[in-house]
């Protein structure tokens, strides 16, 4: 399988499908009191459908494999596989957001769990990236929580839109890595 293979994954917490416009409504809802957040890009409710327009575009030109993550049926946030580089089998997951009632629920731990299966068992990654602004603490635990190593920072790796400079902190898991990330990410959803 392709890294860019549109396909549903699902387990007993999340349900990630691909990424489209019928899921710009929950959406909306969904990105309400996210914008304040600067060091993260999250669409305020009336971009929703741009932003989903530029995913699928990404997508099309192959550079990324958007989803919704779905909550009981209902989309409560995106993420993707982006950066693809299929010859090389290296993928990053990132563009991710959630919804402020999703978040420090099962929700991120059970996504990543399936993200990351997909990526190493069903398209045989070498690597996965992960990366953050290095302002956004609470995306740099919630990373390292889930096993990955961090690599290094990017210095004034991007300009942000409001012309800021961004510190990019670049964390990854390998192959061999795996399965102990796995079986932490398997005992966070049980609970321990």
């Amino acid at each position: 399988m392709l890294l860019s293979d549109a396909t549903i994954l699902e387990n007993a917490h999340t349900r990630l499908e691909p990424l489209g416009p019928q899921h710009a409504s929950d959406l909306a809802v969904a990105s309400v009191g996210l914008e304040r957040a600067w060091y993260t890009s999250v669409p305020a409710p009336a971009g929703v459908p741009q932003e989903i327009a530029r995913r699928l575009a990404m997508r099309d030109a192959g550079t990324m494999n958007p989803w919704a993550v779905l909550r009981d049926g209902v989309a409560v946030g995106m993420t993707s596989f982006c950066g693809i580089d299929q010859p090389n089998r290296h993928v990053e997951i990132g563009y991710t957001w959630l919804a402020l009632s999703a978040q420090r629920t099962a929700v991120n731990t059970a996504a990543k769990l399936l993200l990351l299966g997909h990526a190493f068992d069903a398209c045989d990654a070498i690597a996965v990236e992960l990366r953050t602004h290095w302002h956004n603490r609470q995306s740099r635990e919630a990373i390292a929580r889930l096993g990955a190593k961090q690599d290094g920072v990017l210095r004034n790796h991007r300009l942000g839109p409001d012309g800021t400079l961004r510190d990019t902190v670049v964390f990854s898991i390998l192959p061999h890595e795996w399965p102990a990330v796995r079986l932490g990410l398997e005992e966070r959803l049980r609970g321990g």
